[in-house]
């Protein structure tokens, strides 16, 4: 079952984007300024969090499939194997 990458990914960038433009605020940049590197920010995190949710799609997924193959091999050849 894999993960949802798109809806991960966009809780991420949410997160990110709130934080970024607190921090900027916080940190003393206009609101114009804060809000730019917060999307940037955001955007970016996005496409980290989809490569990252992939690529542990990819590992789990194969995963999966390399333990049925061994479950029908051992229902196959039994004790043989």
């Amino acid at each position: 079952m894999p993960l949802n990458a798109r809806l991960i990914a966009v809780k991420i960038a949410v997160t990110f984007f709130f934080t970024l433009g607190l921090v900027g605020l916080i940190v003393g940049l206009t609101p114009f300024t804060a809000c730019k590197r917060a999307i940037a920010g955001a955007l970016v995190s996005y496409l980290v969090a989809i490569l990252a949710v992939k690529a542990i799609n990819a590992i789990l997924l194969d995963a999966i499939i390399t333990k049925q193959f061994e479950r029908q091999k051992e229902q196959e050849y039994g004790d043989e194997y």
